[in-house]
């Protein structure tokens, strides 16, 4: 019989049973890459900093106090709220979110021209967008900040062409964060959303444009909604790392432009480093990306219920 397998069962049930052991290599992969990680940092930080850097194996919750409540400089004041670290957090969200949207406009045209190219050519260009990935995040923006200095080709540039009068001072602002996260996470845009459109069947729009739907109204009513799962998948795949970024910042940016990965980065760096502190800011980072995605599920659950 066909799809029968050795002893009379079927393929299906051969592989059924064969299950868990056929994924064995994937769980043990993920509990040593992933879950022990992860366990790891929850542990270190409800540890007790060691003076000299590292940790003390007491357990305690002066970690997340630290990040929560200002006590004063002797803990000796009545607690407050420590606005310090929560403003590097907005901060952060600030960054990602306008970074996410920025690659949303910049994304989908670039997807939707793409998709909409003969098919021969569509390679090209999908090998034009991620040519930069063939290069080091570290390489790439530090040729950022070569590019943007005060003597670096785009001001030298706009000097020659008269547009300005005087070098523009990009660096250590938001703009230049903003412009190294927008250049290093775009293609995460383009590539989902681009799947999305090459799947949409264009003979609903020609249906819309009988029923004298103009170009708006087809975009929000009728490409939109089918198109929805490659956006949301393309804004997850930009939001989360942008949120913990930390070269863009620290060689773009300033103090002025202080995200929580830095924050993470500078606990875990030399001796002075705060390293249940460190610990305990990436749980907390962990948990706002964790509920977000967790939401998101959960709506999709129910929209699709």
């Amino acid at each position: 019989m066909a799809g029968a397998a050795p002893g009379g069962a079927t393929r299906s049930e051969v592989y059924r049973g064969n299950g868990p052991r056929l994924m064995l290599p994937v769980w043990v992969f993920v509990g040593i890459f992933l879950v022990l990680p992860v366990l790891l940092m929850a542990v270190y930080s409800f540890l007790t900093k060691e003076f000299r850097g590292g940790v003390i194996w007491e357990f305690t919750w002066a970690a997340y106090d630290q990040f929560f409540l200002d006590r004063g400089l002797f803990g000796d004041e009545p607690p407050s709220i420590e606005w310090t670290y929560i403003g590097i957090f907005w901060r952060s969200i600030w960054q990602a979110g306008l970074a996410t949207l920025l690659c949303l406009v910049i994304g989908f045209p670039t997807a939707w021209f793409i998709a909409t190219r003969e098919a021969a050519v569509r390679p090209v260009w999908l090998f034009l967008v991620t040519i930069p990935y063939w290069v080091n995040l570290l390489i790439r923006t530090v040729s950022m900040k070569f590019l943007i200095r005060d003597t670096g080709p785009l001001n030298e540039f706009l000097l020659w062409t008269g547009l300005i009068a005087e070098p523009l001072s990009l660096i250590n602002t938001n703009f230049a964060v903003q412009l190294g996260l927008f250049y290093s996470y775009l293609p995460f845009m383009v590539l989902p959303v681009y799947a999305a459109v090459e799947r949409y069947d264009f003979k609903l729009s020609e249906a819309a444009a009988d029923l004298y739907s103009d170009n708006w109204t087809t975009l929000r009513l009728v490409i939109l909604p089918v198109v929805k799962p490659g956006i949301v998948a393309g804004c997850i795949l930009v939001f989360v790392p942008s949120l913990g970024a930390f070269l863009a910042p620290d060689l773009l940016g300033g103090a002025k432009t202080f995200m929580i990965g830095s924050l993470i980065e500078e606990q875990f760096k030399g001796a002075a480093g705060n390293w249940p502190f460190g610990a305990a800011a990436a749980m907390i980072l962990l948990t706002i990306v964790m509920s977000v995605l967790l939401l998101h599920a959960r709506a999709q659950a129910r929209g699709n219920s």
